[in-house]
């Protein structure tokens, strides 16, 4: 719009005309509700029970799941246990240099235990050994190779991508003389696996301007004043909500950002899952892995 035109609309001033604006287009051209490029492949470390490797866009991550036998929860003596552990790695910004990504490790991490722990996500028991004496832990590690923005819910895909890629290794528990013994089946094909089909996923909404965004980039997150991070399953069920920055959310804007948020999870758990099992078919007939959500 010509400058002669823009003083002549109805248009009060020229910042509430590119805040309106912002409404429609993005920088990348991309849609409020829209997602950047996704790619994910799983199995890719050797050394671990499961794994993924989530890159969208610029921001790259591992995820690496251990399943060892450990104590279950005092207060939960009948079921495994997540432990999440994030490594923000030098390389991925100038930022995580010494200790300065150790702040952001941890709440990622937090995030996601929150987002875990609810007993609809996940059945644990199926990760319980033996009530009150043994159970598996499930150890997911999450290295953040290049931060390109949207860091949360890049982490949380490749959480459910490795945690479906998982392989447990079947107990079986006898009694000898009153004691209790394990033995762990070393068949590669006798396993056990996780129904993550309820696990959620982490939505981030931003506040920008008089809009909101998902899956925001770098640069956009530097123009939000605050974001609304949840938890949301495939049945849009919000396991977890969490307000960040310093700018606040009117009653309006918060139920309007729960319900994209909601609306959006639904749709990318549902992605994820037909990717995840297609690329489960690749692999299995030795194909390249893939993208999805373009």
């Amino acid at each position: 719009m010509p400058l002669d035109d823009l003083e002549n609309s109805d248009f009060v001033s020229f910042p509430d005309f590119f805040l309106q604006r912002m409404k429609i287009f993005r920088e990348d051209g991309r849609g409020c509700e829209d997602y950047r490029h996704l790619e994910i492949e799983t199995n890719v470390l050797s050394n671990t029970s499961g794994s993924s490797r989530v890159r969208l866009s610029n921001t790259d991550l591992l995820v690496g799941v251990k399943a060892e036998l450990g104590d279950p929860a005092a207060e939960k003596p009948d079921r495994g246990k997540l432990e999440f552990f994030v490594d923000c790695s030098a390389n991925a910004a100038p930022e995580f240099e010494g200790r300065g990504g150790e702040e952001l490790a941890t709440e990622i991490s937090n995030m996601l235990a929150r987002a875990y722990d609810c007993p609809r996500c996940l059945d644990l028991h199926k990760l319980s050994i033996i009530p009150g004496q043994q159970c598996w832990v499930l150890y997911i590690d999450i290295l953040l190779l290049e931060c390109g923005g949207n860091l949360f819910d890049a982490a949380s895909i490749g959480v459910k991508a490795a945690l479906h890629n998982t392989r447990i290794p079947t107990v079986t528990v006898s009694q000898d003389e009153g004691l209790m013994e394990l033995e762990i089946s070393d068949d590669p094909f006798d396993v056990q696996r996780l129904e993550v089909h309820s696990a959620p996923c982490i939505i981030t909404v931003n506040k920008v301007g008089h809009s909101h965004v998902v899956d925001a980039s770098h640069k956009e997150e530097e123009c939000s004043l605050a974001r609304l991070m949840m938890g949301v399953t495939s049945k849009g069920t919000i396991t977890a909500l969490r307000k960040e920055g310093s700018g606040s959310l009117d009653p309006s804007s918060l139920e309007d950002m729960m319900e994209t948020g909601k609306r959006v999870g639904e749709n990318l758990n549902k992605s994820l899952m037909n990717a995840l099992i297609e690329d489960e078919h690749q692999q299995s007939s030795k194909k390249k892995p893939h993208g999805f959500l373009r």
